[in-house]
Formats: structure tokens, sequence, C-alpha cells
């Protein structure tokens, strides 16, 4: 049996991390926002922001969040030199990146438990929905051909993230989408065929 058009996406798609410009127009990035939004929410919320970030808020954004990093690092015991290629590496991304969006959530129409359990639950559903939002976005890029790959460093320095682009603090960050055009020597790589029965069984 021949693959739909969405499988056929499904599999093509790649994280393509060597980006290069032109940046995408504004209606290529609103296109694709308009995308996620299409995702499934829970309680019929629309859950999700994202941010268009500038170029004069990277250096700003990147610092902040580099010293949070550095921070865990520390703590980890990790030897400066390794620190030192960590973040270079996530200024990198941050920086150089064509087009960076920045994705969060927020608490709108979740219901409220007095009790934890209940209450982690229902951020739960908010994430789960998040991630089908980025998946449309990576989706999206690739049926356009674009290169676009998600960072998760804004889930480890939520407050650094707000602060670099005066965000209100019921925006909760969760990742950020580098966005650009593939470089021009990107050759998409063989996904390896996964084992089925080591991912799925049947009760």
């Amino acid at each position: 049996m021949s693959e739909s058009p969405i499988e056929d996406a499904i599999r093509r798609r790649r994280s393509i991390r060597g980006l290069q410009g032109p940046p995408l127009s504004s209606d290529e990035v609103e296109s694709l926002v308009r995308l996620a939004l299409t995702a499934p929410a829970p309680h019929h919320t629309q859950p999700w922001r994202f941010v268009e970030v500038s170029q004069q808020r990277r250096a700003t954004l990147a610092a902040g969040m580099g010293e949070a990093w550095q921070r865990d690092l520390e703590r980890d015991g990790v030897p400066r030199a390794q620190q030192e290629r960590a973040l270079g590496r996530s200024r990198g991304q941050i920086e150089d990146a064509p087009t960076l969006l920045l994705g969060c959530l927020v608490a709108d129409g979740l219901n409220h438990y007095e009790d934890d359990r209940r209450q982690r639950a229902e951020w739960g559903l908010a994430t789960h929905s998040f991630g089908a939002a980025l998946q449309n976005i990576l989706l999206g890029a690739s049926a356009r051909g674009l290169a676009a790959y998600w960072i998760s460093a804004p889930l480890y320095a939520p407050q650094a993230a707000r602060t670099a682009l005066e965000l209100d603090d019921a925006w909760h960050p969760q990742a950020f989408v580098a966005l650009g055009r593939p470089t021009d020597d990107y050759q998409p790589f063989d996904r390896p065929e996964l084992e089925l029965s080591q991912h799925f069984i049947r009760r």
C-alpha cells in the first residue's frame, strides 16, 4: 500500500542544523505559527505562545541563558573547558540562526486542582499539546524545503529567557525552533529503521 502525502512528509522530515540565510519572511514565519495553532489541546484551550526573536535581542538572551546553564554545569562538576565548548555551541545556535522562534506555554483555560498529582497531570496535558504544535512547525518547514531543528535550552533557563525578552511571568518558555535554508552541501541522512518490538507491545 502506498503512503499518503502526510506519511511521506513525516518520514522525510529531518532535524537540519546546517542553516543559512536569508531569514524567513514575515509571511513564512506567520504561516508556520498558524500551523502550530492547529495542534490538539486540552479542554479546547490554546495554551501556546510564540515569539520571533530579533537579532537585537539575541546576545542578551544567549548571555542570560548561558549564565544560568553555567551555574548548572559548575554544580555538576563539569570541567571548565567542556563548559566553554558547550556554552559556545549554545550561544552560536541562538545568535546565528537566520530565524529563531521561542515557544511558550500558558495555563489559560487549564483546570486547577488543589492536589499536586492532578495539577501536574493537567500541566502535562499542556506540554503534550506543545509537542504537537512544535511538530507542526517542523513538518511545515520541511514541506516548504526549509531547514529547522528544535532546541530545548529554554526549558532549563526559563526565567533568563523571560527576562531577556521581557515576557510576562505567565509565559513558560519551552523550546526554540531555529529556522533557515539548508546549506548547499546538505544531504539528508538515512534514518535507521527501528525494531518495532522494542517500542510497542500489545496486551
